[in-house]
């Protein structure tokens, strides 16, 4: 056989083979078409659905009014930190967004009443996630007071009666001690700061780093840490979509109505003092954290307002459609 034969032979026998393949494609092709295609398992899904992305950090960002530095590096690296860890603690952040549903309104309205920043509501929801909680340094309650700065600032502080609990007391409490900072540091931001470090430590680290900032200080991982978790529950809270955090309306934790009862003489009981008023001593106490015992001495004969839920506070439902209205 001549070369050229041998040529001719080997274009030949590689086309047939190009057309068998292509004819075994597309009878699979059609094979495939009259089946069920097969679901993805679970793990495929996970992998399709959920994913995990770095977040764009704010152009600028200010707190009560003040300019955050954002284009510092270190700033914008410690706010980094804090906005991942927010964003990324889903069910942590979630609970926040619920609660804040909850309780800022009337944090909101008592720092308008001493003309104090409204940013300062993010404050108890980093100190206390907005719960009646405890530190292990002793400080209590939404705005996580210690005892001697609780009395300093007005707050009755005894075994029966303890007003760090006492939500709209402690606030008018706190707004006290900001005005009082600010009008130590001429800065909001620090005087939030101080909250925290104590105005007597942060005035001295201002004098000893000679700074004139709190973004230009170097402070304990807490305080360090402060502002920026604030600034990060404040861009979530803001705009939770954009953090990925989806939320009806009904999901959302409402303020629970509610009437006040004056008492100014002895409670020897208050779970029979809470039937009186077709609740239960639970309830009483949810309304009334700051009655830490279940009576009450009074010997002073001193007032005290206590909250009593409004007929119908258990049906959820009924109170998000009256919310709506």
């Amino acid at each position: 056989m001549s070369g050229k034969d041998r040529t001719v032979i080997g274009l030949v026998t590689a086309l047939v083979t190009v057309i068998l393949i292509l004819i075994f494609v597309i009878g699979l092709g059609f094979t495939n078409n009259g089946q069920k295609k097969e679901e993805p398992t679970f793990t495929q899904k996970f992998r399709n659905d959920y994913s995990i992305y770095s977040l764009k950090l704010p152009d600028t960002l200010d707190f009560a009014g003040e300019d955050v530095p954002v284009d510092y590096f270190d700033v914008r690296e410690a706010l980094d930190r804090e906005l991942l860890v927010n964003t990324y603690w889903q069910s942590h952040s979630l609970l926040l967004i619920k609660r804040a549903n909850r309780y800022f309104p009337m944090i909101e309205e008592i720092l308008r009443e001493h003309n104090i920043p409204e940013d300062f509501k993010y404050i108890p929801l980093i100190e206390s996630e907005l719960t009646h909680s405890i530190s292990p340094a002793g400080a209590v309650g939404f705005w996580q007071f210690l005892r001697g700065t609780a009395r300093d600032y007005g707050l009755e502080v005894n075994y029966q009666v303890d007003e760090r609990y006492n939500i709209e007391k402690s606030t008018e409490a706190a707004c006290e001690y900001y005005k009082d900072a600010y009008e130590r540091f001429g800065s909001w931001t620090l005087a939030a700061a101080s909250f925290n470090f104590g105005r007597s430590a942060t005035a001295r680290q201002l004098e000893r780093q000679e700074a004139d900032s709190y973004y230009n200080l170097i402070l304990n991982q807490e305080t360090a840490r402060y502002i920026y978790r604030i600034l990060a529950m404040k861009l979530i809270i803001n705009n939770p979509e954009k953090y990925g955090f989806n939320l009806r309306e009904e999901d959302l934790y409402y303020p629970i109505p509610y009437t006040k009862v004056e008492v100014d003489t002895t409670v020897q009981d208050f779970a029979k003092f809470a039937e009186q008023f077709s609740i239960n001593y639970k309830l009483l106490k949810i309304m009334n954290p700051w009655l830490r015992e279940n009576y009450l001495r009074n010997p002073r004969g001193k007032t005290y307002e206590i909250k009593i839920p409004e007929k119908g506070y258990r049906d959820y439902q009924k109170l998000f459609t009256n919310h709506k209205q």
